[in-house]
Order: structure tokens, then C-alpha cells, then sequence
């Protein structure tokens, strides 16, 4: 079934767990996400990043999704993340994108709400929801030395300004992620979560998930993350499951990486708590 994000991440707010939103390159890695979320009876948000647009085209992607969204019974969201421009947005929308990211977290806080009232404007005329990043998640390779990434956290003050002037749907804020994987474990900032949440009824996202601990997510879900976003941990989990398990030839490469996708897929619906669809 294929909706935009409204509902279902209102909803997961409102009961303390969080949605996956699993960044996908081809159909092999959408089938295999969707195909979970049908199993275990769960919501998803099947993202498509700006960033892969040379992997598959745009237009590729949402032919992929929506068919696979309307084949099954449960929630299914086509969602553009990371978002960089008006007019690639507008594409995705007429497309068939049903939630879409605009992310200008490198830009003024002025600038930030000029460019999103303008995303949010013409996506809601088309019942599309909007995300939008305050804060920076930046990308760092080594977490044993916070100096390496080039994040932001989300200031408190600048929330209810920039949720006021904008009318987005949901927020990615900045509270200790990073984009890619790191070593080590990221130190979540939770005091910053709290206070975020407590002014604020939008449903809140956090980027970067991939290598942040179960536990450092498991506790996001429960107080106040709706959607955490996953792509780096299915790689790496499709790239080990083939070294481990020595394929013959190509299709049993393919074979492999999915059936590493969809456990680590499983896995993170448990740690975020995630509840079945009624």
C-alpha cells in the first residue's frame, strides 16, 4: 500500500517506536526490504537517495517502488531522501514520490526555512509529505575521535522557529550520528533529544543509524525518534555475508546479499521497537 509518511509517523511517535527507512539502489535491495515489511506485518519507508542517482535513475527508482509498495498490504512510503534541489524534488514528486526530503542543514537557518517553505509549499498541494534536516549530520569514518566529522547538533532554540516558518511533516535533527560507517560507537546526545521532543509534536528523525549501536537506537525509538534511516549496515552485511559464504557465481552472490539485507532488516525492526500494523 502505497502512502505518504503523515500517518504512519504520527503514529509511531505517539507509541515511542521507530519506522525504518531503508535506503535502496536497485530491486533487488527494494524487493528484499518490502518483502520483510510484508512478512513481519510492519510499516517502511523505502527511501531513494539524490546522491545514487548514477546507480539507477530517478525515474528507475520510482517505477521500483511504487510497484513494489502496491503489491502489498502494508504501509509503504516512496520517499527522496536527501533532497538537494527544487527542481529534482519537483521530478520526484511528479514521479509518484509520495514523501520527500529537502536538505538544506548546510545553509543559514534563514536560508534553511526559505528554501523548505518552498519544497513544502508546492509537495503538500500534491498530499506529499516533507522532511527536513536542522542540525547537521555530517559523515565521519572514526567515532574514537569526534573531531573527524563535520556535524552539527540541533539547536533547541532554533526548532520552534524553523517548524513555525516551514509546516514540515517531520525533522531529522543532529544529536551524535554520523552518515557511513565509523569505528567505534557514537556518544548520543539524549539530553538534546528530550528537549527537542518536548517542545514539539512533528515527528523526529535521525540519520546515520548504520553502526550506531543497538542500544543507542533501541533508546532513540522509545524516546522520540519516528523514522531512523539504515543504508551502510546492509551493505556491509551483504558484502560479509559473501565473503563468508564463498558464491560460485554471480547469482548466488545476489542470493546472499539479499538474504543479508532481509536479517538485518528483521533486526532492526526489533531494536526500534517497531509494532505491526493493526
Amino acid at each position: 500500500m502505497l502512502v505518504n509518511s503523515k500517518e504512519i509517523l504520527l503514529k509511531a511517535r505517539k507509541e515511542n517506536y521507530a519506522i525504518p527507512a531503508t535506503n535502496f539502489i536497485d530491486l533487488d535491495s527494494a524487493r528484499t526490504f518490502v518483502t520483510v515489511a510484508e512478512k513481519l506485518n510492519k510499516p517502511l519507508i523505502l527511501p531513494f537517495a539524490q546522491a545514487h542517482k548514477e546507480i539507477i535513475s530517478l525515474e528507475e527508482a520510482a517505477l521500483i517502488g511504487k510497484y513494489l509498495a502496491e503489491k502489498v498490504s502494508v504501509p509503504v512510503v516512496l520517499h527522496l531522501d536527501h533532497g538537494e534541489d527544487f527542481n529534482f524534488i519537483k521530478r520526484a514528486i511528479e514521479l509518484g514520490f509520495t514523501s520527500v526530503m529537502i536538505d538544506a542543514s548546510k545553509e543559514s537557518l534563514e536560508n534553511n526555512i526559505k528554501i523548505t517553505k518552498e519544497v513544502v509549499d508546492y509537495a503538500h498541494q500534491k498530499n506529499v509529505t516533507v522532511e527536513a534536516e536542522l542540525g547537521h549530520v555530517g559523515a565521519g569514518t572514526n567515532y574514537e575521535n569526534h573531531e573527524t566529522t563535520d556535524s552539527v547538533y540541533t539547536e533547541v532554540k532554533d526548532v520552534q522557529t524553523f517548524l513555525k516558518n516551514t509546516d514540515v511533516d517531520s525533522l531529522a535533527v543532529s544529536i551524535g550520528t554520523a552518515h557511513g560507517a565509523y569505528k567505534g560507537t557514537p556518544i548520543l546526545n539524549f539530553e538534546r533529544l528530550a528537549e527537542i521532543r518536548e517542545i514539539t509534536e512533528v515527528p523526529l528523525v535521525l540519520h546515520g543509524g548504520s553502526s550506531s549501536g543497538n542500544t543507542n537506537l533501541n533508546r532513540c525509538a522509545v524516546s522520540g525518534i519516528a523514522k531512523i534511516n539504515i543504508f551502510t549496515d546492509f551493505l556491509n552485511a551483504a558484502y560479509k555475508k559473501n565473503i563468508e559464504g564463498n558464491p560460485r557465481d554471480y547469482l548466488e552472490m545476489k542470493f546472499l546479499a539479499n538474504e543479508a539485507m532481509s536479517e538485518t532488516l528483521e533486526g532492526c525492526y526489533k531494536v526500534f521497537a517497531t509494532k505491526s500494523i493493526n
